[in-house]
């Protein structure tokens, strides 16, 4: 029973880790982005091509004949799916690149310094001091 114990155990410090859940988010998110994709292709970019190039279906090319032939027009309808999928991934991720960049932080500009050295101690003191609290030094005016 103790060994139940500490193999749920590993399991929840497994599930709970950082990364786990990251991809989880993740393979959900993509899924219904990917569903977004599809729609894209699908019911905006294989209709605007249908208008410039005709229907755009190969479904029906076989080789060997109509009955019993390979259903080639199938493959190609899949690959030209997948390139158009493709491109539009590529886009969208080419426009998010973009942005990312453009949001990019300036660098920014270093604190006025509030220390400085004692010249005769060589301990770090105020910058507005004008005896050094460790050797009690009269400081020289800067």
């Amino acid at each position: 029973m103790a060994e139940k114990k500490g193999l749920v155990a590993e399991f929840k410090e497994f599930m709970m880790r950082g990364n786990v859940m990251d991809m989880a988010v993740g393979v959900i998110i993509g899924g219904a982005f990917g569903a977004i994709i599809s729609s894209l292709v699908a019911d905006v970019i294989t209709p605007i091509i249908g208008l410039i190039f005709g229907q755009p279906d190969f479904s029906a090319i076989t080789i060997g004949g109509s009955e019993g032939g390979i259903m080639i027009g199938n493959f190609i309808n899949a690959v030209i799916n997948f390139l158009i999928v493709g491109f539009c991934l590529f886009l969208i991720v080419k426009a998010f690149n973009k942005a990312k960049s453009l949001k990019k932080e300036e660098p920014k500009e270093e604190a006025a310094p509030t220390t400085k050295e004692c010249p005769f101690c060589k301990s770090q003191i105020p910058i507005g001091a004008t005896r050094c609290p460790n050797c009690t030094s009269e400081l020289p005016e800067e």
